[in-house]
């Protein structure tokens, strides 16, 4: 018989997230029975998507996935008064439902953030004695604090209180890093609770690459250093304006190239005009499945931080992106997403928010031969299809699945 699984998770397509109908169509391919519990789409504007209406249930199929939809507060706010609300009224919904309304499952997978979910889920662990898989993707309060998001010390103290409740409550407990693993020992989680699953890339966006340089890309007399996504204040990136200064008149030919959007856009922009930075070229965000084009067209791949003790413990997502297509990476992070670099030698590492050190390992990229960047990309890819994939990181979460569903048995 097959195991069931209750997923919940206050996010879900059609809304951008990372474990959403991926994760479980693929928990159906590998023999569970998926019920996914979540809210009516709504994020990130806090408007509900064409096509839904908040009602107080709504159930759908989707490729063999039973989803679950259940009211919650939306929210247009970005201060915490309206976050607040929008993640308790899907704590309260999610946990009614699942002590009184879910078919019991064997194993609840609950996803963090946010941590009102994690609350619904030691609840019906309780009442109804199903065991909880705990899959913290945020480390809360430090993710708080470091965002701006609360600052009263008060407030953060009882977050902390809450996770520390939670984590005791929970049978076990799944991170994206050693760093948050080490983190949670340190606060008291007992090691044998805790697994490492490194997250997976959405691999269907990737794709094949087509040899065509996107419109407005730098031509192959170019080689081209790729960041691609988000540009706000936690990527630093005017360190690696710096560094293209650096590089200019050294390595005329050498390029970086900025794909994406975000608040940090038009003062970088501003930046690169003013030092009058050649060798920088700016990218309108693309759609997701554009993307794989662009990451093909590029020479290496970029990722960069700044500087800061959650940072060092975290891994960014386009770091399994960029090894999954399969070309050098320069990893300007700190900390175990720069270990991933060095243990697959799929590139090179510098510091973040070193533009001599940038500007070294970039020009150490260029100057390395077609054979050396080749290897270095055939062990970005090996490494991502061994320890990163999709199927790898599914099946690990399946064994722990089964093995606390026989428990119950």
């Amino acid at each position: 018989m097959a195991t069931r699984v209750l997923l919940l998770t206050q996010w879900f397509d059609p809304e951008p997230t990372f474990k959403g109908i991926v994760f479980a169509r693929e928990l159906v391919r590998q023999g569970f029975e998926v019920e996914v519990v979540t809210g009516f789409p709504n994020y990130p504007g806090g408007k509900v998507y064409p096509g839904y209406r908040i009602k107080h249930l709504q159930r759908e199929e989707i490729d063999g996935v039973h989803v679950t939809r259940l009211p919650l507060y939306p929210s247009h706010d970005q201060g915490a008064v309206g976050r607040v609300l929008n993640y308790v009224s899907f704590g309260a919904s999610s946990a009614l439902y699942g002590l009184f309304g879910a078919k019991r499952p064997d194993v609840i997978y609950a996803y963090h953030p946010p941590l009102t979910v994690g609350i619904a889920a030691v609840l019906i662990r309780l009442f109804r004695r199903v065991p909880v898989v705990y899959d913290i993707q945020d480390m809360w309060p430090d993710t708080l604090r470091a965002t701006g998001m609360f600052s009263n010390q008060r407030a953060l103290k009882a977050v902390s209180w809450v996770c520390d409740c939670v984590y005791r409550h929970v049978d076990r407990l799944v991170v994206l890093s050693p760093g948050f693993r080490r983190l949670l020992i340190e606060r008291g989680v007992p090691k044998d609770k805790i697994d490492v699953i490194y997250n997976w890339c959405a691999e269907d966006a990737i794709g094949v690459p087509t040899g065509e340089v996107p419109p407005g890309f730098p031509g192959p007399q170019h080689f081209r250093v790729l960041f691609a996504g988000n540009m706000g204040k936690a990527q630093a990136l005017d360190s690696v304006l710096e560094a293209a200064a650096l590089v200019r008149d050294v390595a005329p030919t050498l390029r970086f190239v900025f794909l994406g959007g975000g608040v940090e856009v038009a003062q970088l922009r501003q930046i690169a005009s003013d030092r009058q930075l050649h060798n920088v070229v700016f990218l309108p965000p693309v759609p997701m499945a554009e993307v794989g084009s662009y990451l093909a067209a590029a020479d290496a791949l970029m990722v960069h931080l700044k500087k800061d003790p959650l940072f060092k413990i975290t891994i960014p997502s386009k770091t399994q992106a960029y090894m999954a297509a399969g070309k050098p990476v320069l990893m300007a992070v700190e900390g175990d997403a720069a270990d991933l670099v060095r243990e697959s030698g799929c590139g090179r590492v510098s510091d973040s928010e070193d533009p001599r050190a940038i500007a070294d390992a970039a020009l150490t990229l260029m100057r390395a031969t077609c054979e050396e960047r080749a290897l270095m990309a055939r062990n970005a890819r090996q490494f991502y299809q061994e320890k990163l994939s999709l199927s790898v990181g599914v099946s690990r979460f399946a064994s722990i699945f089964r093995t606390l569903g026989a428990q119950q048995a």
